[in-house]
């Protein structure tokens, strides 16, 4: 659902390793993430060291036609040569989208020539020696983008990637069953995916074509089932597999809905007499408290807080696996600029940016925040920063991706609690996901199936062992209160509470999984903005179009050490009176960021214990004049105790 074409920050590239598999990263082969580099700009190598340290297996990304064939028959790959060849230089796989059409291509909502015979001889029947129709320019582009990024393909041959790596999974578009990226009919798509897999078969026998991840906006519509009833009247369907290898779907916002859809697609499939594998190959929810979110609006729908959308992660995940998801990928691994226009920014507001068509806030889905470099909403406070998420997705990889398990059964206790339990079979171990649905904490009791069990959760592991009667007394806390509602028979809220996983050996004492969150530094929210009672400004002594001296702005005195909520405060003098200010704070002595741009004189700053603020105010005029003190300096600084 999310708007493909990402935008990066640009920065220095530095000297990528030439040999991935000597490092000690887990490299989940079934967790990915999504956009974790991209073609459009240089992808610099921290975001490459930042997928890899949370476990990332998988990346996925759009490998968009009119980007490669500039003319007809004029093809610049350079951009992608340099972002395959990195992705694959630092060990990841992916999961490639073919999708796009040149300009010169269009006929009207459908790309030209697709319904003309894939081959040369007029058929669509592949064999060997047959040379492509070239009025199919869409075949023509399928057939050139495999054949570079294969395994052992042009690329390959370059001698500039590992040996033996290349692309084996082609995903067909993204969401046709959504008109913000398809505009065609289910027949044009069926039409696409079929030219599709015969062409990556011709060309790589071995590579797997994806049924193009599936949104399901609404639940009247089930496209999967719409074109495999067109494939139902092909009489070559069932030679070429259905023209599919694997299906994929897209699940937000409700954790069980990665559960559901599985299901789903699955009974679709069986309905036509065939099974292939899902993939997961988006999931996630934004939030609604962190920059670009909606931060003044907690009753936002679609949206979760912080800690909610860490919950998410591992409950999305253990339901998905449950219902038997091959891979989940988890959207994305930065803000970016999600499904808003390149260029879309603003400082921190409570609001008061929401006027017209103004766009006041993001999706904030990033497991990382945008830098101060970045395109799109570059003023987060603590730029850059892994957000709580990060430790959910690292503890998965730790959890679910050193080592083969296999897909578990779902329990619900009491109408209240989860458990969805995994196997391990080569450990001899069981793993249980668990959580609470209410809005009470309880406890649950568990029965062991081994002498003890390691207790996961997001804060860290520890030991527990049974009672005397052979159970555990785990305690669940509590759900937060959500204007989301779960899909599932049960209802409650969507997101659980925090979830807790445990591991037992069933035959002996627990060996117990290496569990290193503390490396993941968490930030919390954006600072609160929330303005309190001024004093009347001066009145102006000059008409503002005589006015050409600059306003003088300052932020006054702070107590050398203050509660983490606390108010700063500023004042301006200017001949024809403040338009508004722009207030600078500054995090242990780090980079100054944008704060406010308000026309506010005070506001509470939600600050965390242990850090140093420092403040500084900029002032423009109602002439248009802007303060003269560019060069940053603190006015008023506090320690937060």
């Amino acid at each position: 659902m999310r708007q493909l074409l990402i935008i990066l920050p640009i920065l220095l590239i530095f000297s990528l390793p030439l040999d991935s598999q000597t490092d000690s990263y887990i490299r989940a082969d079934r967790l990915g993430i999504t956009h974790i580099s991209s073609g459009a700009v240089e992808t610099p190598e921290t975001r490459y060291q930042q997928a890899l340290m949370l476990g990332a297996g998988w990346n996925r990304f759009p490998i968009y036609w009119q980007w490669a064939e500039t003319a007809p028959g004029e093809w610049d790959w350079s951009r992608f040569d340099r972002q395959i060849t990195n992705d694959l230089r630092f060990g990841l796989q992916i999961n490639a989208i073919l999708i796009g059409r040149p300009d010169f291509y269009a006929d009207g909502e459908r790309i030209q020539g697709m319904y003309e015979p894939i081959f040369a001889d007029g058929t669509d029947i592949p064999a060997a020696g047959k040379a492509l129709n070239p009025n199919n320019p869409w075949g023509v582009y399928v057939a050139q983008v495999v054949n570079r990024y294969k395994p052992g393909g042009e690329l390959a041959r370059s001698g500039n990637i590992p040996l033996g790596s290349g692309i084996r999974v082609w995903e067909i578009w993204n969401e046709p069953d959504f008109e913000n990226f398809w505009r065609g009919t289910d027949r044009d798509y069926a039409r696409l995916l079929k030219i599709s897999y015969i062409v990556i078969k011709r060309v790589d026998p071995s590579a797997q074509v994806m049924f193009g991840g599936l949104l399901y906006p609404n639940g009247e519509s089930n496209f999967l089932a719409q074109v495999l009833n067109i494939y139902a009247n092909d009489p070559s369907a069932p030679e070429n597999n259905w023209f599919m290898d694997l299906v994929a779907v897209h699940a937000y916002n409700d954790p069980w809905r990665s559960a559901w859809l599985t299901i789903y697609a699955r009974q679709t499939m069986i309905a036509f007499g065939f099974n292939r594998p899902i993939w997961i190959n988006e999931s996630g929810v934004p939030v609604w408290d962190d920059y670009p979110g909606p931060t003044w609006q907690p009753e936002s729908q679609r949206y979760a807080t912080l800690e909610q959308q860490a919950w998410y992660y591992i409950q999305s995940a253990a339901y998905g696996w449950s219902e038997g998801a091959d891979k989940i990928f988890f959207h994305q691994l930065y803000d970016d600029c999600g499904d808003q226009p390149a260029g879309t920014d603003f400082f921190p507001h409570n609001g008061s940016l929401c006027t017209g068509d103004n766009i006041c806030y993001g999706d904030a889905h990033g497991l990382f925040r945008n830098l101060s470099t970045s395109q799109c909403f570059s003023h987060h406070p603590s730029p850059g920063t892994a957000r709580p998420a990060a430790r959910a997705f690292r503890l998965l990889a730790e959890v679910f991706g050193r080592e083969p398990f296999e897909n578990g059964d779902q329990v619900y206790v009491d109408d209240r609690f989860v458990t969805i339990t995994f196997d391990r079979p080569r450990t001899n171990e069981r793993i249980t996901v668990m959580w609470n649905r209410r809005l009470e904490e309880a406890t649950l009791t568990w029965q062991a199936v081994g002498q003890n069990g390691q207790l996961i959760s997001l804060d860290g592991s520890t030991l527990i062992e049974p009672d005397a009667a052979g159970n555990y007394q785990i305690t669940l806390l509590a759900a937060i209160p959500d204007v989301d509602r779960s899909s599932s028979d049960f209802g409650g809220v969507a997101i659980g509470g925090p979830p807790l996983i445990l591991i037992e050996q069933r035959t002996s004492n627990i060996r117990p999984v290496e569990v290193d969150l503390e490396s993941i530094e968490v930030e919390g929210t954006s600072p609160t903005v929330t303005p309190v009672p001024t004093s009347v400004a001066p009145r102006p002594t000059v008409n503002p179009a005589d006015d050409i001296t600059p306003p003088v702005a300052v932020v006054l005195a702070l107590p050398e050490t203050s509660p983490p909520d606390f108010t700063v405060t500023w004042e301006g003098q200017d001949n024809s009176g403040i338009a508004s200010y722009l207030i600078w704070v500054r995090i242990d002595e780090g980079e100054w960021t944008p704060w406010l741009n308000t026309e506010a004189t005070s506001a509470i700053f939600n600050g965390e214990p242990g850090r140093r603020y420092e403040f500084a105010a900029w002032a423009q005029d109602l002439a248009g004049n802007w303060s003269e003190n560019i060069n940053l300096q603190a006015q008023a600084n506090t320690q937060v105790e």
